[in-house]
């Protein structure tokens, strides 16, 4: 789990910048991000040396091309996003443009969390930029069933599905006309098949990024150089 990490000190806060998404930055955030200014060897900042922290507890939102997604609880499987909306800071610098990518993968919780979630690794910016980025998304635990011979229409409709969920899909309802994303590691799709084989329906999880169910947390600092926007 996540969580906002407050300045130690006064003079640290001093240097804060509030950081926001959209086109135009309020004054005023409900929960705005920051970020910390650091001053170059020549005691100035300019567009060269200047760098620009956003600390962890900021939260990235997520735009992704299909309605949902399904997976297996137990399947890793690689996705590659966009960010949503500009982050910018308060006097309407971009310090990541819109339409940037973050590829990462979704996987199983690793806690008590019965779920998925979406960890980024890396950012993608739209001039060509890569950096690394420590970044999750909140756990997802939405479930349908899918059955022996039932009509799967619903659930497909316009998503993208994991390696696992597609195994069951096809061999529950023989619908094999299904959009796989890639894999990570292709044998718990066939420990699933096996298994598919002696019971007559399995669990699937739904994700909507549409909700917002992709929208990643830092957490760890992302350091972004001037130059990036």
């Amino acid at each position: 789990m996540t969580h906002f990490h407050r300045w130690k000190n006064a003079s640290a806060a001093l240097m804060a910048m509030a950081i926001t998404t959209g086109a135009i930055a309020p004054m005023f955030a409900p929960t705005p991000a920051s970020a910390q200014l650091l001053r170059g060897q020549n005691g100035q900042y300019n567009q060269y040396n200047r760098s620009i922290s956003i600390p962890s507890g900021v939260t990235i939102p997520i735009t992704y091309e299909k309605d949902r997604i399904v997976v297996t609880p137990d399947e890793t499987t690689s996705l590659t996003v966009r960010v949503a909306r500009n982050i910018i800071d308060r006097s309407g610098n971009v310090l990541i443009p819109e339409g940037s990518e973050i590829i990462g993968q979704i996987e199983p919780a690793r806690n008590s969390d019965r779920g998925v979630r979406f960890v980024a690794r890396e950012l993608v910016l739209n001039d060509g930029n890569r950096i690394s980025i420590n970044a999750t998304s909140r756990v997802n635990n939405r479930r349908e069933k899918i059955k022996k011979g039932a009509s799967t229409d619903r659930i497909l409709t316009d998503a993208a599905i994991g390696a696992g969920a597609a195994t069951a899909i096809s061999l529950l309802t023989g619908n094999r006309r299904v959009e796989v994303l890639e894999p990570i590691g292709g044998a718990a799709a066939g420990a699933l098949a096996s298994t598919l084989l002696r019971r007559k329906e399995a669990d699937v999880i739904v994700i909507q990024p549409r909700s917002g169910e992709l929208d990643v947390t830092l957490r760890s600092n992302l350091l972004l150089s001037r130059s990036y926007y």
